[in-house]
């Protein structure tokens, strides 16, 4: 008796109110109605920050990368090679860590110690690195299949590859929206790493929601968004994509 009367009641709501009891009863926060979205400082056709939130403070994705870093301490050992800079080679490696290189395409500038162009680097050694550090590198080389196959190649057995890459973002650095060829996706990073690395060697996560995605395309910055609202992770939100990937043989670090 009961069913039958809340189905009728049910059946007498209209669509709007039947959804805004659904979401309640799901724990989740009712939709607006249509047009009562208050779209505030986002109804704007330029971003609130153009740079990526560096203008603001640290950007939402440096958020996340540092969270895997800091999850991945143990791997950051022996001899390392991070691409650009050492920031976090010496941040998360600490007394870990023997020797440092760094990788640019064509900046000799210190800290860098080799140039190279990781999809074609013949005169990087194999088995050299116990650990590689590259961050959001991989969607601006176009042959980025061949550069997994350095990584593999001139990481030691049982060495790790650390590596971030941009799912949904701003293109906003004039000096790369020519060679901002990719956007990756959780199931894209899995297999273009499993299929160099072999399958169980490969650990692919996602960060990011609807809300940390709309504040990083818009420029807003990390500490404007609280750790909850960072930390929640909704995978039809792929705004950053990490992977770590172990090269058969040797000891885990």
């Amino acid at each position: 008796m009961f069913e039958k009367f809340r189905a009728s009641v049910s059946d007498r709501l209209n669509p709007r109110t039947r959804a805004w009891i659904v979401a309640l009863r799901q724990g989740r926060r009712p939709s607006p109605v249509v047009g009562g979205v208050d779209f505030g400082d986002l109804r704007r056709l330029s971003p609130i920050g153009p740079m990526y939130g560096w203008e603001r403070g640290d950007p939402v994705d440096r958020y996340y990368i540092e969270k895997f870093l800091d999850g991945r301490r143990a791997a950051i050992r022996g001899r390392v090679l991070e691409i650009s800079e050492d920031t976090y080679s010496r941040r998360f490696g600490g007394d870990r860590v023997e020797t440092i290189d760094v990788l640019h395409l064509d900046d000799p500038a210190p800290p860098v110690t080799i140039l190279a162009d990781l999809s074609d680097a013949p005169h990087i050694p194999s088995d050299t690195f116990d650990c590689v550090i590259i961050t959001q590198t991989l969607m601006v080389i176009y042959d980025f299949a061949r550069v997994v196959e350095t990584l593999h190649r001139i990481l030691k057995p049982g060495g790790a590859v650390l590596a971030t890459t941009a799912g949904l973002t701003q293109i906003a650095d004039p000096a790369w929206r020519t060679t901002w060829y990719w956007g990756f996706t959780a199931a894209s990073a899995t297999r273009m790493f499993e299929d160099v690395f072999g399958k169980g060697r490969v650990e692919v996560a996602t960060y990011g929601n609807v809300l940390s995605t709309v504040a990083f395309l818009h420029g807003i910055s990390k500490d404007e968004l609280r750790p909850a609202e960072l930390d929640h992770v909704d995978p039809e939100y792929q705004m950053l994509i990490s992977v770590a990937a172990r090269k058969a043989g040797g000891r885990a670090g």
